[in-house]
């Protein structure tokens, strides 16, 4: 998905009032840049985790409470753990100091005006990702991997899976020089032990 593409075609219908803040909010840094000569600008990264995130079953996302479903299922000795939907949706994933890096290399280079991402013809944002997405099938795979829950995963189909897929065209930022230095599995074991020190924490 390239910046371009925003309000293009129709919004999907399970992510429409999430999109429509996230719209609104382009939409006033854009306003605030045309009419008093600011220069905010949006980003958009895909679907972040990372140190110090929310693993609550009913509000986290995806990716989160898989790694708490796997590690449940491991120390309950379960066979089987349930996902949403049939797995078959693509996501992307980027690490939060990944993109903190990537906010602070922006602000560097708008700050010494090096980068020209601000045009009144277009909308001030811009994708910050890894350009690489995998199926919600092979994120299970490597969240119950990297955890060591061996058992099954049974999916709910009557849950939606959402948008068949989310992978952002990150090439202007890459053009800039700036790239995720994170790998997913290793992001994801940094993640289960930030996980497991909430846990311990928890019930100290």
């Amino acid at each position: 998905m390239k910046e371009s593409y925003l309000l293009t075609g129709p919004l999907e219908f399970t992510n429409r009032p999430y999109a429509i803040a996230k719209i609104a909010g382009i939409e006033m840094c854009w306003a605030y840049n045309r009419q008093f000569g600011t220069r905010y600008l949006a980003v958009m990264p895909p679907n972040l985790y990372g140190v110090g995130d929310n693993y609550n079953l009913e509000t986290s996302h995806v990716l989160q409470a898989l790694i708490r479903r796997a590690h449940e299922g491991k120390v309950s000795g379960a066979n089987v753990i349930t996902a949403w939907g049939t797995g078959r949706p693509k996501r992307e994933f980027l690490f939060s100091d990944d993109f903190a890096d990537a906010c602070f290399f922006l602000l560097n280079r708008l700050e010494e005006n090096e980068v020209e991402l601000i045009r009144d013809e277009y909308p001030p944002i811009v994708n910050i990702g890894p350009e690489v997405d995998l199926t919600i099938a092979d994120l299970v795979g490597v969240v119950c991997n990297v955890v060591g829950f061996q058992g099954r995963i049974e999916w709910d189909p009557s849950k939606p899976d959402g948008t068949p897929r989310k992978l952002l065209d990150s090439s202007r930022m890459s053009s800039l020089g700036w790239k995720s230095t994170t790998d997913l599995r290793d992001g994801i074991e940094v993640a289960y032990d930030d996980f497991l020190t909430q846990l311990y924490q928890k019930s100290e």
